[in-house]
């Protein structure tokens, strides 16, 4: 019964959130296991556009360092805010979803040819940290219990906890940098006025695999909306407008 539950609950992640997160928590068990190592996977750019090795503009994004602190604190925020975009300003858009993930990916790519940045994954979790940020501008947060704060501010709180860690905050502002462009170009210039949409999802990406709003709705399919419905209602009533984190 536990096993069925936690297959249940695993399969009502979105398909992104689920496939990224999935990703990530592969790869590490992979090095932990010394299957891989570590520089099989960093981003080289010698590495990848002389000896074409491909795989590693993919595996820099997925590997977040070893099992501790730093990797439950980023893979916390990962899941979190990915699967919050998901359900919420992408609900029924996975295209565009998967788009905006190809889209900075390709910015931070770009950005890494000129800084010596080898894993880009913290840098992509800061930029959905961002999109979601401006989306929910109203939405109180607090952190730890020791500051509260509108949402607009958390990538910079984030910043600044990490410097206190001793982290570099390089990773950081890269990732604020291409979440900024990300929503700058597509909430922001096209309301301006004269303003056009720049990102439009390609074509190829609107495909039936990737429109997570369409069902077949058998008897079976019925029963789950039903029966669902009253648990997303105690959901979004649980989560409320405020958050906390512990």
């Amino acid at each position: 019964m536990a096993y069925q539950s936690l297959r249940l609950e695993y399969l009502q992640i979105p398909p992104v959130s689920r496939a990224y997160t999935t990703a990530c928590v592969l790869t590490t068990a992979a090095v932990q296991l010394e299957l891989i190592t570590p520089f099989q996977l960093y981003f080289n750019p010698e590495l990848i556009f002389k000896h074409f090795q491909i795989w590693r503009l993919i595996t820099n994004f997925l590997f977040f360092g070893p099992v501790g602190f730093n990797f439950l604190f980023n893979m916390i925020f990962l899941y979190r805010y990915c699967r919050m975009l998901e359900e919420g300003s992408f609900r029924g858009r996975t295209a565009d979803f998967v788009f905006m993930f190809l889209f900075g990916g390709f910015l931070m790519t770009l950005f890494g040819l000129f800084v010596s940045l080898v894993f880009l994954g913290q840098a992509f979790t800061i930029m959905l940290v961002y999109v979601w940020s401006r989306r929910n501008p109203y939405v109180r947060m607090n952190f730890f219990g020791l500051l509260n704060f509108q949402a607009p501010f958390l990538p910079w709180v984030l910043m600044g906890f990490s410097l206190l860690l001793g982290n570099s905050i390089i990773v950081d502002l890269l990732g604020i940098a291409v979440g900024h462009i990300y929503f700058f170009l597509e909430d922001v210039f096209p309301n301006q006025p004269g303003g056009i949409r720049i990102l439009k999802t390609p074509s190829v990406l609107s495909v039936d695999t990737f429109d997570s709003s369409a069902r077949i709705l058998t008897p079976e399919a019925l029963y789950e909306m039903a029966t669902d419905s009253p648990r997303r209602h105690f959901q979004q009533f649980a989560s409320g407008s405020s958050l906390r984190w512990y």
